[in-house]
């Protein structure tokens, strides 16, 4: 699995503890994490939590990425910006029972976290158990596993909503201000991470003449 982290504008980015609790338990089950970016106030590039969620529907519809771990300052702004697009669920994810729950009965392939409020003392230990609970079973299992047959039930009748309400991505992304599309692909690392590891060419055309 390839995990894309990704991020507004953040103090909890300038002491790297996001990216290494990540890291951690990514490689313990040989998952790769691709950072695009962990961006401070005082970065020349930083994004809003609407950029956030252009970025990540653009990592996760193209295959360049098959996770998205974002946040902001309380993680509600980047989740909703996340789930406007086709092709993301993003859950809300603050503790470890939120990260278990939302694999296991939702099956997204997005997370936002909150990383300015109540991010202090021993807030490593919460996103790295977070990020344990997150990754430790293949999702969509269910819980309580007895309940496993109904939510997968209703994941299969969001999709079929999501599918029938939202348009195809690249209409989306033409439909808005195309200075703020590419002011999320501005990233010093977009260009290196994104060409190497997208496989669907009509969204790689698109981003190559976007930012050509």
């Amino acid at each position: 699995m390839k995990i894309a982290l990704i991020n507004e504008n953040s103090q909890a980015a300038k002491n790297g503890i996001i990216y290494a609790s990540l890291k951690k338990v990514a490689d313990t089950k040989g998952y790769e994490v691709d950072n695009y970016g962990m961006y401070s106030p005082e970065d020349g590039c930083s994004l809003t939590y609407v950029q956030n969620g252009i970025l990540a529907a653009i990592l996760l519809n193209s295959k360049a990425a098959d996770y998205v771990v974002t946040g902001c300052g309380t993680g509600q702004g980047a989740m909703l910006a996340l789930n406007s697009f086709p092709g993301v669920i993003c859950g809300l994810v603050t503790d470890p029972s939120d990260g278990y729950m939302f694999a296991q009965i939702n099956d997204g392939n997005a997370i936002a976290m909150p990383f300015a409020k109540g991010f202090g003392w021993g807030a490593e230990l919460n996103l790295e158990y977070a990020f344990e609970k997150l990754f430790s079973e293949e999702s969509g299992q269910g819980y309580p596993r007895e309940r496993a047959v109904p939510e997968q039930r209703n994941k299969k009748i969001l999709d079929g909503v999501r599918e029938n309400n939202l348009k195809d991505l690249i209409t989306c992304l033409k439909g808005l201000d195309q200075d703020l599309v590419k002011g999320a692909l501005g990233g010093e690392k977009f260009k290196e991470l994104f060409f190497a590891n997208c496989k669907d060419e009509s969204i790689l055309e698109y981003v190559k003449n976007l930012l050509a």
